[in-house]
């Protein structure tokens, strides 16, 4: 049996509504068009109309009886006077229009005086990049038409250059990075120093996008962040080049910030970090910042070559297994870091033969965090020692595996003096305050999108993992909580997220020979017994036990750097 066709609307009834919208669309523009003095006279009645019952409100009662005799008077002379009731409607149509009137302020066509000027300049600026003699129709030539070169351009409030589409000809070697520095270069010479501009190269359409970055927020303090375990925070960025926000809460105020995770673990790429930067920049808040997060979920190692007491406040706290600032117990600790990661890894490789799941002690992270460890080469070249650095060779090269993590913080200028393992497998890299270009494609690998500034905030720099792009990056604000130049609420955020006391500052116990001679005046009481040596034999049979417990030397605590459960 044959198929009775579909009725004509239902065929193609879309195609017949779209066009019947677009007619009707069009109607109205057109009746619009028309009846458009009608609807400006309409809305200047309704204006007057207005104005007069504001008046008629407030003028007093007592005054309203003279008021309404004027208007009176008026309308009886007009009345009377030949032509006066056309006058006045004509008078009234006039009125009308000019109160309904379109207010709103018209946009300018295109730039100011001063704008002109400005974008002339750049124009002719960008004359000898652009050109080539046997062009026969350039785009860019003393004395041309900047527009065509300019299709968009935007002003902020102090009349320089927010926004700028510049298109460039074809033969323009953009792929060459040095040409591209040269003209970004000029470009925020030229639009104004002082700020940090993106840069997007658009090759295929030969236009390059130049756009002024906000300053990021330097206002965020240390805090709990909505982290997975193996997830690292390493600052704030831009929303233009991250896919994810995190929930910040800044005062009894809550937003989502755009953050740089660092991820770590058996399956990271970049398990290592290094962080190199000026004095000040803010090396040693982000080395704070790291361990506060990491004290979440595993133990840390500290060693402070600086020697300041940066990180006084992680000492003896639970999850600190040392804090090192001298030679010895450096070197002591990553001794043992050495060999912890290769117990860790022996231990996981016999789990994995036997068919085993790895033990728990090895899947628990180790971090070692080391800021300025150049300082102990040139300590441990004079004492004749062997460099602390060549004691990172291990961790570094087989810590992910064993789920150990290192971290050096160092100041730019000793970059030359860093191991080799140390800059080799440290694929995870931070700069932190004012660099210039060369050094941040040094140490990055890759230049910014940006252009670098000379003045920064403490904790503002660039960071790259891996073979990733280059991020604009603000360190939270995690100060030593002992400084008293810290203001009292950073310093109870960071108070907050340290781990509760478990041992001594030290480390060690109170000797009784140092207790006695700090409290002097306390008398033993009689019923308190002497501590004495467990021992098989009673106290009535040894009556030399308490001389030789007097003569014999108290043994020398040894810190434990494992970290008992």
């Amino acid at each position: 049996m044959a198929r009775r066709p579909l009725p004509r609307i239902l065929s193609n009834g879309s195609a017949q509504l779209a066009r019947s919208r677009e007619l009707a669309r069009t109607a109205a523009d057109s009746a619009t068009d028309v009846l458009h003095p009608l609807i400006t006279i309409t809305r200047g009645l309704r204006r007057l109309a207005a104005a007069g019952r504001r008046r008629w409100a407030e003028t007093p009662k007592e005054r309203r009886g003279a008021l309404l005799f004027l208007v009176a008077s008026v309308v009886l002379v007009v009345a009377l006077v030949p032509y006066g009731p056309l006058l006045a409607a004509i008078t009234l149509m006039a009125a009308a229009a000019w109160q309904g009137r379109d207010r709103s302020p018209t946009a300018s066509d295109g730039p100011d005086e001063s704008q002109s000027l400005r974008l002339k300049s750049l124009y002719e600026a960008l004359v000898p990049y652009f050109s080539a003699a046997e062009d026969p129709e350039p785009l860019y030539s003393h004395g041309g038409a900047w527009d065509k070169a300019f299709p968009t351009y935007a002003f902020d409030g102090g009349g320089r250059i927010s926004q700028l589409v510049v298109r460039y000809p074809a033969y323009f070697t953009d792929g060459e990075a040095e040409a591209r520095a040269r003209i970004e270069h000029l470009l925020a010479a030229k639009s104004g120093r002082g700020r940090e501009y993106h840069f997007t190269w658009d090759e295929e359409g030969n236009q390059l996008t130049v756009g002024v970055l906000p300053p990021l927020p330097v206002d965020i303090a240390a805090q709990r962040f909505v982290t997975t375990p193996g997830e690292t925070v390493l600052g704030f960025t831009d929303s233009t080049r991250v896919q994810r926000t995190l929930p910040l809460t800044h005062g009894e105020k809550q937003r989502d910030v755009p953050p740089v995770v660092w991820r770590t673990g058996l399956r990271s790429t970049e398990p290592h970090l290094l962080a190199l930067g000026q004095p000040g920049s803010g090396t040693s808040t982000l080395l704070r910042s790291i361990a506060l997060q990491a004290l979440q979920y595993g133990d840390v190692v500290i060693v402070d070559g600086g020697g300041t007491g940066e990180y006084a406040c992680l000492t003896g706290r639970d999850g600190v297994l040392a804090v090192e600032a001298g030679l010895a117990g450096v070197t002591a600790s990553l001794e043992w870091a050495a060999t912890e990661t290769e117990r860790r890894l022996i231990a996981a490789n016999q789990a994995h033969q036997a068919g085993d799941p790895p033990p728990d002690d090895t899947k628990r992270p180790l971090w070692i965090l080391l800021d300025r460890p150049t300082a102990f080469t040139h300590l441990a070249a004079t004492d004749g020692r062997k460099d602390p650095q060549l004691l990172l060779q291990v961790p570094l090269r087989h810590g992910r595996p064993a789920n150990v993590t290192v971290v050096v913080a160092d100041q730019l200028d000793s970059m030359d003096a860093l191991s080799e393992p140390v800059r080799r497998h440290t694929r995870a890299r931070v700069v932190l305050g004012p660099a210039t270009a060369d050094q941040l494609e040094s140490v990055l690998g890759a230049p910014p999108h940006t252009t670098p500034i000379d003045e920064l905030p403490p904790g503002r720099g660039y960071a790259r993992l891996g073979n990733g792009p280059v991020h604009r990056l603000q360190v939270p604000a995690t100060p030593n909580p002992y400084d008293d130049a810290t203001p009292d609420a950073l310093c109870e955020a960071v108070l907050d997220l340290l781990p509760p006391r478990t041992t001594p500052a030290d480390g060690e116990t109170i000797p009784e020979q140092d207790q006695a001679e700090a409290e002097p005046d306390r008398a033993p009481a009689e019923e308190e017994p002497e501590s004495v040596p467990v021992t098989a034999e009673a106290p009535e049979s040894r009556p030399d036990a308490a001389p030789a417990l007097a003569e014999e030397p108290l043994p020398n605590p040894v810190p434990v750097l494992t970290k008992e459960k």
